[in-house]
């Protein structure tokens, strides 16, 4: 029987892949408000700006590749049961071959219906291409 291990990670091992961050010098927030773009009322004032943030960082997504960090935590599943919890938005430690990921602020390749929200879609990436 393996023992578990549970990994955090945030934003500092996608940003080795090429990923900008929210926070770090030039990120994400000082082009972006926040309250404009990650919150229910920026939805509701402007969804297509919403949206139009969330596709670029999807089509970001898919121009990067995991990192060394993302592949050597898929390689402690040969040794633990492991469950990543991470920040990430990000598929990285997916595609990398982790097999059991939480995500605590959402998918970037996951986007729910606006008209039923039990219709979850997975975008391949095709769609942003």
């Amino acid at each position: 029987m393996k023992k578990k291990l549970v990994i955090l990670s945030g934003a500092g091992i996608s940003q080795e892949s090429g990923l900008k961050t929210f926070r770090d010098m030039n990120g994400l927030w000082e082009n972006y408000n926040v309250e404009d773009v990650a919150s229910i009322d920026g939805w509701r004032r402007d969804p297509y700006l919403v949206m139009d943030f969330y596709n670029q960082r999807r089509k970001q997504l898919y121009e990067v590749e995991p990192n060394a960090g993302h592949f050597g935590i898929a390689d402690f599943e040969k040794w633990f049961n492991v469950t990543v919890i991470t920040q990430n938005v990000d598929d990285l430690h997916e595609r990398a071959g982790s097999s059991n990921v939480i995500h605590l602020h959402g998918e970037l390749r996951k986007v729910r219906s606006t008209f039923d929200e039990n219709l979850v879609y997975t975008l391949d990436g095709w769609e942003l291409k």
